[in-house]
């Protein structure tokens, strides 16, 4: 029953490190202005194409 218990507390713990985990990336992507994010899609798709 223990082993049960101490499985149970780890499964919480991970859902909890990864449910902070998420909110921290959604907090930085909600940090850019929409000029921002056109700024750097508009630099991936030209560093893309230099690639092929």
């Amino acid at each position: 029953m223990k082993l049960w218990k101490l499985l149970g507390m780890a499964a919480f713990a991970g859902v909890a490190a990864s449910g902070v985990v998420v909110a921290r990336n959604q907090r930085r992507r909600a940090a850019y202005t929409p000029d921002q994010i056109r700024e750097r899609l508009h630099e991936r798709l030209a560093e893309a194409s230099r690639s092929e």
